[in-house]
């Protein structure tokens, strides 16, 4: 099993390096060893192996990377901003083999189609990204079966809970209000209502990241003896020999610094938050950010690091008189006995506490009575697209988009910041519920798009950057514009379009 948090010596060189092991990486190193066993790669993830961690594998008891000292969680926090209440902003983001999707909530949705028909790059229209879609899942709800996809690595399903009379009185609620019920609202075009939720849980119950699922089984089989992962280990920045990527820089787990040479392709794959202080650290970017934080400009990319997007969080908490068997209560306030609920597979863990997703976007009408400013959002950016909600919500049982820059210092270590968006102008209107309210939904997304350069891109359709050769960028920090989902299944299907990518440039057969 060649999983290290110290890569031997002997590994000084490999074909395809890939730079952070998180949920699009762990899909392109496994379809990548799938195309070609001899192939030899290496992934170094920042974050600690997952495998078999009962905290990553049972759903429920996703509450615990949330704790203080978590090892699983690294948070990204900005300056105390007046347009927040004075608060700091906080992003979290997933640290270890595979990435968002080993701490994720695990709530299962798909883009919109005018989500990604909005991309307008050769080859990642909704169409061309459906079969991508259907490869990654093992689908276990209604729908069309031309729509999803039954013999992938990722199962979907309800899991081994539900509770049923908070979710009956859900979808009651919302019929009285004319948000009818749907059965897949993962057809990429229904909206307007709310569906009984699936998510990415096992019929047994078990979390389905993609180390589990994509990468755990062949550095366990013994197939795919060229396949290195190495954990604990930070990657610094991208060495280069003239315009082509020859490899990169990473720290180790004891604070050494240690380059690995790539033969033939470095992907970076850290993510919207993690990608680009990588490249700005290895010279690419916006000159102006790099003079200020005393680096050697490379290349200019602008791009790098602008434009982050992310879905905005506003949480309304409720009274209910459900039992104790029916929320996540008892694990959130400490009186359920985990090890016991483990040892004797109680069905609750393999819950989420989520039990009816909805997309919901105001007919005309409604949209008119929300005033001007709104409205000149919503003629432009909603209106002409039927299929594109304007809330993604969820009903929770147990708990109480505008652009921005990253900059970045030289270190490793420097912290990034993050703008508030809209809530930098307080405008004409009373906002101060939201300001102190407001969070991230951890969907970071759109630092590194994937564009014309022109446009600020900093990749082309084939994920090439721009301006050097040998290099690529596989994750959610491409996306062009966001989506009217979870972000989750985006990240999946950029892996596997990625890896499709990649095994045809690298000359192999999928």
């Amino acid at each position: 099993m060649p999983l290290y948090t110290h890569l031997p010596t002997s590994i000084d060189a490999v074909d395809v390096i890939i730079a952070g092991g998180g949920t699009s990486g762990c899909v392109v190193a496994s379809r990548l060893a799938e195309a070609d066993p001899n192939l030899s790669i290496l992934v170094v993830e920042s974050g600690p192996d997952n495998h078999g961690n009962p905290m990553i594998l049972h759903p429920a008891l996703f509450i615990t990377h949330w704790a203080p000292g978590s090892n699983t969680m690294k948070l990204f926090k900005g300056p105390k901003s007046e347009a927040l209440a004075n608060r700091e902003p906080i992003v979290p983001v997933g640290r270890g083999l595979g990435g968002g999707s080993s701490v994720n909530l695990l709530m299962y949705s798909r883009a919109q189609r005018s989500d990604l028909d909005a991309w307008k790059m050769p080859g990642w229209s909704a169409n061309e990204l459906l079969p991508y879609m259907r490869k990654l899942e093992t689908f276990h709800g209604h729908g069309a079966k031309a729509l999803h996809g039954y013999n992938g690595p990722i199962h979907v399903s309800s899991g081994t809970h539900r509770s049923l009379r908070a979710e009956n009185a859900f979808i009651e609620a919302a019929a009285q209000v004319g948000w009818k019920e749907f059965e897949d609202l993962g057809d990429l075009d229904s909206v307007g209502g709310v569906q009984r939720a699936l998510r990415y849980v096992s019929p047994d119950g078990k979390r389905q990241d993609t180390a589990q699922q994509y990468l755990h089984p062949k550095l366990q089989d013994g197939g795919y003896p060229n396949l290195y992962v190495v954990v604990d280990s930070e990657v610094d920045r991208v060495v280069f020999e003239g315009q082509r990527a020859s490899g990169i820089t990473y720290q180790e787990a004891n604070g050494s610094s240690r380059t690995v040479k790539a033969k033939r392709m470095v992907i970076i794959s850290c993510g919207a938050c993690g990608t680009p202080p990588v490249l700005e650290r290895s010279g690419i970017g916006n000159p102006k950010i790099l003079e200020r934080a005393g680096i050697k400009s490379f290349l200019e990319l602008p791009g790098v690091g602008d434009g982050y997007q992310d879905h905005q969080l506003i949480s309304a908490s409720y009274r209910s008189n459900l039992t104790r068997d029916e929320t996540l209560d008892g694990i959130v306030n400490g009186n359920f006995d985990i090890p016991a609920m483990i040892q004797n597979n109680d069905k609750l863990l393999g819950w989420n506490a989520m039990d009816v997703t909805c997309k919901f976007r105001p007919n005309d009408d409604e949209a008119a009575t929300l005033g001007d400013d709104f409205l000149q959002v919503w003629n432009r950016d909603y209106k002409p697209h039927p299929d594109k909600p304007l809330s993604i919500s969820a009903l929770i049982a147990g708990f109480p988009g505008n652009p921005v820059g990253i900059p970045v210092g030289p270190r490793l270590r420097d912290a990034l910041d993050f703008d508030p968006g809209i809530y930098g102008d307080a405008g004409d209107f009373d906002i101060k519920w939201l300001r102190e309210n407001v969070a991230t939904t951890w969907h970071s997304l759109g630092t590194c798009k994937m564009a014309p350069r022109e446009k600020n891109g900093v990749v082309d359709e084939t994920l090439s950057v721009y301006g050097v050769t040998g290099l690529k960028i596989a994750d959610l920090s491409i996306p062009p514009s966001n989506v009217g989902a979870h972000t989750n299944n985006t990240a999946l299907t950029i892996g596997e379009k990625a890896a499709s990518i990649f095994i045809r440039e690298l000359g192999l057969a999928e």
